[in-house]
């Protein structure tokens, strides 16, 4: 066999090996100007892919926790008029019947409904003497009393944690009418009396 022996690794001729670079005519400098350019945006890809990632573990957490803490929503609202009822047949009954043991039992059993439900974060929604609050009252009439001011509550109205889960149904005092007597004339009497001529 011949002694230079044919190496398919090396160039045919003493030429360094074409790359692909060369063939496009690019400098080494503009070759390494382009790699940094690449780099710079495969890093900043990655830096959003990352910050995206920390806001859906963020958002996930966030919705297990609303989830947590009111994920009961609709079977607490369905024993809201349970509750109720158990107010009402209370309200109702006389009081020499508080001593049988049928009224103690279901008076237990109110008080474990009340007891569970707190548990789980329910508050009554405070109503008599307090502002009218649009947000956890609902006016169903309005009476003469302090303006502005709640005078009664039909329904109570119970939040979880910090929502409302029914608004409490009240009477709103519109303030106080002044009496006026029989021989005093109307302000539109008045200016009517007014206008004629003398």
């Amino acid at each position: 066999m011949n002694s230079e022996s044919f190496d398919p690794r090396e160039p045919a001729t003493g030429e360094p090996p074409d790359t692909g670079a060369s063939r496009s005519g690019l400098t080494a400098e503009e070759q390494l100007s382009k790699a940094k350019e690449e780099a710079q945006k495969f890093r900043d890809n990655w830096h959003r892919a990352e910050a995206d990632f920390q806001n859906y573990k963020r958002r996930t957490e966030q919705e297990r926790e609303e989830l947590r803490r009111f994920g009961n929503v609709s079977i607490i609202i369905n024993l809201l008029p349970v509750l109720d009822d158990f107010e009402r047949a209370f309200a109702s009954l006389d009081s020499h019947l508080a001593g049988l043991s049928w009224f103690d039992g279901m008076l237990l059993i109110y008080r474990k409904l009340r007891q569970l439900l707190e548990n789980a974060g329910v508050k009554p929604i405070e109503t008599e003497g307090q502002a009218f609050d649009p947000r956890f009252h609902e006016a169903v009439a309005h009476v003469e009393g302090e303006e502005g001011k709640v005078v009664s509550e039909v329904q109570r109205g119970y939040k979880l944690h910090d929502r409302v889960l029914r608004p409490a149904m009240v009477v709103v005092g519109k303030g106080r009418q002044h009496e006026q007597g029989a021989d005093s004339p109307k302000p539109e009497q008045r200016k009517t009396e007014e206008e004629q001529p003398q």
